[in-house]
Parts: structure tokens; sequence; C-alpha cells
């Protein structure tokens, strides 16, 4: 007679649950191949956010770019304590895009850029979590009708465009704001739609 232990219904719940949400998120040879396009200003558009929403760490800041890389609209949120999921953070992603742009489903072809910056502890170096956010944000723009940009980190060391290797020594987590004023070039003089973490002072001066 042999003895043993059958694994426990709980046990094969969570090993099936964790295999799931390896598979959604991306590695970085996969993000470099989905032919995301190049910010042509990148410190530009994260030194506007940055002023804009302050971002602490555990911060996701979304935003919307017209086809000139001006900014449409833009949102902050904390994302929930939840295990790291791409599900949750696209559902988290697609939720504040809903509430602050109009989707472009009917458009044949994306016009709009849909880019993530993410603030949190650590370097630079690509995690599960960057993975989770990179397969979130993908699926985010298909179902709002935008074209899938940038994700971008923001640590104690600076700014990272994941998957390109560029960035920045700043802004990163412990450097004050610029003045937005001076972040905003001429032509993003439009007014601007943003949600979450932004200041009052901030919106005062985008909207001038």
């Amino acid at each position: 007679m042999t003895f043993g232990f059958a694994p426990s219904a709980a046990s094969s719940i969570t090993t099936a649950d964790s295999v799931t949400r390896l598979a959604r998120m991306l590695e970085p040879a996969e993000w470099a191949e989905a032919g995301i396009p190049l910010l042509r200003s990148p410190r530009e558009v994260v030194s506007g956010l940055h002023s804009r929403h302050r971002p602490t760490p555990a911060t996701a800041v979304v935003a919307v770019l017209d086809h000139e890389e001006r900014l449409a609209a833009s949102a902050s949120f904390a994302p929930r304590a939840v295990p790291v999921d791409g599900w949750e953070f696209r559902n988290a992603l697609l939720a504040h895009l809903r509430r602050v742009i109009p989707h472009d489903l009917r458009r044949r072809t994306p016009v709009r850029t849909a880019v993530l910056l993410y603030c949190r502890d650590g370097d630079e170096r690509w995690t599960e979590e960057d993975g989770a956010w990179m397969w979130g944000l993908r699926d985010a723009c298909t179902l709002h009708g935008l074209r899938c940009g940038a994700y971008i980190t923001l640590t104690r060391g600076g700014w990272q465009v994941l998957g390109e290797g560029r960035g920045g020594r700043r802004p990163n987590t412990d450097s004050a704001p610029e003045d937005l004023a001076e972040t905003l070039s001429d032509s993003a003089a439009s007014p601007l739609r943003s949600g979450g973490g932004a200041v009052e002072a901030s919106r005062r001066v985008a909207a001038r």
C-alpha cells in the first residue's frame, strides 16, 4: 500500500492563477518587437507629466498624445493593492481613459497615442510588475481605439523608457517638479483635460 498526499484544490487554484497572471505580462523583448512608436521628446513628456501630476511611488500616470505629441488628456491614480496582474492594470487604465477622453474606436487607424508613466521604488531594471503594466497598456489601448505608446518608469535614479534604452536622471522620485509653464511648449497651449493627482495650481497654469 502506498501513502501520499494529493495536492489540495486550493493549491491547484493558486498555481493556475499564478500561471494566468504570468501570461498577462510582456517581456522586454516582446515589447521591443511590438512596434511601439518612439517619442520625439521623451524628457519633455516626462517632465510635463511629472509637473502636472507630481507622482509618488506606486502612482501611475496615463496620458494621451495627439499626432503632434501634444498632451490631449491625462490621469493619475494609485492602483489597488492586488497581486501583479495585467488584467487588473488594464481595467484600471481603461477606466481612467474613459473618464478623460472619448474613445477612437470608429477610426480605422488610431491617431492618438497613449503612454504610461509609472512611478515606483527600485531601479530602472525591468520587473514583472512592469511587464504587467505593459500588457495592460497595450490591451487598454486596443479597447479604447488608441495606439499603444511608450512605457516609462520613474524611480529614484531617474526616468527610463523601457525597451528603448533612453532615459535621464531628472526628473526622479526625489526631485521637485519643474514649473509647469516652463515644460509646456507654445504649441501645447490648447486646453487640457486631466484627472487623478493633478494639483489645482497646475490646472490653472495649463488652462491659460
